[in-house]
């Protein structure tokens, strides 16, 4: 009789021991993104992991993958399409290949400021925009920020239109941005965040094109001399998590992280900002000469391309719309 009871007892405890939230294994979590920590990308990353935590009570192991470790944005994008990835922070340079409503956000000066690109990106055009993501496998959770454009390069300064000839300008795998470059003149070249460094250190490219900021946090300055602050596009960036991870969370779990995207979302804008402003002393500090320029000619000169996408993509009133919000 003894025997029985102590079977039974132990049979409870050890069921206690199982059923505990704290026996519970975490869920597994990685968010993969081309850019260093110390970028707004690893700003939104470390905001997004805290809050889950917080919000979960540790339910979910968050593994931060930065600095193009799981490869380059447009393989990360295909692993979470088929599963393999659970989240990342991505420009939206190579999102468009997947979904062509996207392109739309990469039109050369849309935008006109970033109160301008923020009202737009969270209005119901935004917001329509990331959940028309889900057809693809991909499930957009927020608009997190990359910033105006720049332009960093070797030889004479870039400083009008005309300036850009021939230049080998290093671009995103992005048929927008490439037709723009093209139709000012220079020769773009498509390429892999991960083989840009070295293209610049080798002179395979003369320049390419980023928010100021990131030309400090990749140390642009070592392998480039000039920068031209063109701003010729606004880049959004989109936290966002494969459509199956998402789709096998419960109704409070996908609750938790949509609101820790939204942080994170904030929290990317928020060092976007201060990472532009650091930014400008600190290459001035490290050598580079940094032009400003006269946008207004580069405006009128891509008006065309402008006009042609939007015809040509079904995005004329699109267009309106947002040029409308500013």
């Amino acid at each position: 009789m003894k025997t029985i009871k102590s079977n039974v007892f132990k049979c409870i405890a050890l069921s206690a021991v199982v059923l505990s939230p704290l026996a519970v294994e975490a869920k597994s979590l990685n968010i993969a993104f081309t850019q260093t920590m110390d970028s707004q990308y690893g700003a939104a990353a470390k905001a997004f992991q805290s809050e889950l935590d917080k919000r979960s009570n540790h339910e979910f192991k968050v593994d931060l993958k930065p600095a193009g470790a799981l490869g380059g944005e447009r393989e990360v994008i295909e692993s979470l399409q088929l599963g393999i990835t659970a989240m990342t922070i991505s420009s939206t340079g190579p999102l468009g290949n997947f979904d062509k409503d996207v392109y739309l956000f990469d039109f050369p000066y849309i935008f006109k400021s970033y109160d301008h690109a923020h009202k737009v990106l969270d209005s119901s055009i935004g917001q329509n925009m990331l959940k028309g993501l889900s057809n693809h496998g991909i499930k957009g959770l927020a608009w997190g920020e990359n910033g105006f454009r720049q332009l960093t390069y070797n030889g004479p300064a870039i400083l009008k239109p005309s300036d850009m000839d021939g230049n080998k300008i290093r671009t995103m795998e992005n048929k927008v941005h490439l037709a723009t470059f093209k139709s000012l003149g220079s020769a773009p070249v498509p390429m892999s965040w991960t083989e840009v460094f070295t293209a610049l250190q080798q002179g395979t490219i003369d320049g390419q094109e980023n928010p100021i900021n990131l030309a400090v946090t990749s140390k642009l300055y070592e392998v480039q001399k000039q920068a031209s602050m063109t701003q010729h596009f606004y880049s959004p960036a989109v936290i966002a998590m494969s459509q199956s991870y998402w789709d096998g969370l419960s109704q409070q779990e996908q609750q938790w992280v949509q609101e820790s995207a939204n942080v994170a979302a904030k929290a990317m804008r928020e060092s976007r900002a201060k990472l532009e402003a650091e930014a400008m002393t600190e290459l001035t500090k490290q050598g580079m000469t940094i032009h400003t320029v006269d946008i207004e000619p580069f405006i009128e000169a891509t008006a065309p391309i402008r006009k042609k996408l939007a015809s040509d993509m079904g995005f004329t009133q699109q267009l309106a719309d947002i040029e409308a919000m500013n």
